[in-house]
């Protein structure tokens, strides 16, 4: 199919020799190429974008450029299949990250990776809250760093009132083996004895000394507002949001828990706001079973609804799958039986979206190795 050499002869003329090298040049690309297919089905765009730059670039006659059409949709093509089939376990599962999940005191780290297992997730990007140390997920990662991303933790007391010691934590962590930033708390709701209320502005100093830090590494800010529990404070903290998205539009936001806002809410962020993102946490109906917060489901029984499939398949680079455990219960068949919801919805979009959403966005925000 491809020139194997660029054999010259002293009948060949100049161009017919330059022909034969490019094609010579195009074979060896190509075959380079198709021995590392499985990173180019990781990193197709990029394979893309450098075959255009090293080939298509340069002066290449018109035949080159028919014959490259022709093998680069071949290619693409087969890329394409590569991409997604090298992203399905041979069980048929498809790799899933975790963007946002927590662990306390009360939790035993060792049911934390065959937990994941069971529900089927290659990495997870955790934080601790209550009285569980930080050096313990920060070893965690450091035994597991193909599973376990550490999570700078922003809340706790020192956080709302905005102590000293919240800002020498920060700068600590700032400094120390992590990989990304949990959630800050601006609205959150008083969940019966577990949790308090949460109120802090966006634009308090605790909120900006973190999202500088967050700037800093290049990591995605996730905020947490509960428009939906906030009841008639919801224009507000919607304007305040919108506001803080157009300060920082260069910057990913991330709304965690789909900020509690329904399909229509959602589209008009997303078409308003080029840099805002949505973590899926608590928005499935297990959740939504065993809680009384106005959790916005994205499910009609075991599959999605229709209005949440039509916007997911048409910007699948803005939802990222998370899940969210907080209390030590949430380590165990809750935490597989969400997982196992989310497989069979991912299973119902297309391959594009189904890889973006369950690990793809998750990847290249945080900028995280390929999930397995």
């Amino acid at each position: 199919m491809f020139l194997t050499s660029a054999r010259l002869n002293s009948n060949m003329t100049d161009r017919q020799i330059y022909e034969d090298r490019m094609m010579h040049r195009l074979s060896r690309l190509l075959m380079a190429a198709l021995k590392h297919v499985a990173f180019i089905g990781i990193h197709a765009p990029c394979f893309i974008s450098l075959f255009a730059r090293v080939f298509i670039a340069k002066p290449v006659p018109t035949f080159a450029r028919h014959a490259l059409a022709v093998v680069s949709q071949q290619v693409v093509v087969a890329i394409s299949i590569i991409a997604w089939s090298s992203t399905v376990s041979a069980d048929g599962r498809i790799p899933m990250i975790d963007a946002h999940s927590q662990i306390d005191h009360l939790v035993n780290l060792d049911v934390v990776l065959p937990t994941m297992d069971r529900a089927g997730i290659s990495r997870v990007i955790l934080s601790t809250r209550g009285k569980r140390k930080l050096s313990d997920i920060v070893q965690l990662a450091k035994r597991h760093p193909d599973r376990i991303t550490a999570s700078m933790r922003l809340k706790g007391r020192i956080y709302e009132k905005n102590r000293p010691e919240y800002h020498r934590r920060l700068q600590k962590m700032r400094n120390g083996r992590f990989g990304g930033m949990a959630e800050a708390l601006i609205w959150h709701a008083k969940k019966g004895k577990k949790a308090r209320q949460v109120k802090v502005a966006l634009s308090a100093p605790q909120v900006q000394a973190a999202l500088k830090i967050a700037k800093e590494k290049g990591w995605p800010f996730i905020v947490h507002i509960e428009f939906a529990a906030a009841g008639k404070n919801y224009a507000k903290y919607m304007n305040a949001f919108e506001n803080f998205l157009r300060e920082h539009p260069n910057h990913p936001m991330a709304l965690i828990h789909m900020g509690q806002l329904q399909a229509g809410e959602v589209a008009r962020l997303i078409d308003a706001h080029q840099n805002i993102y949505f973590l899926t946490s608590h928005a499935n109906p297990i959740v939504v079973k065993k809680s009384n917060q106005p959790w916005v489901n994205l499910f009609s029984g075991q599959k999605l609804k229709p209005d949440w499939i039509k916007l997911i398949r048409e910007h699948s680079d803005r939802f990222i799958l998370a899940f969210d455990n907080v209390w030590a219960e949430h380590w165990g068949d809750f935490y597989v039986d969400q997982a196992k919801l989310w497989q069979k919805a991912l299973h119902g979009l297309p391959p594009k979206a189904a890889y973006a959403v369950a690990h793809g966005n998750a990847e290249r925000l945080w900028r995280l190795a390929p999930a397995n």
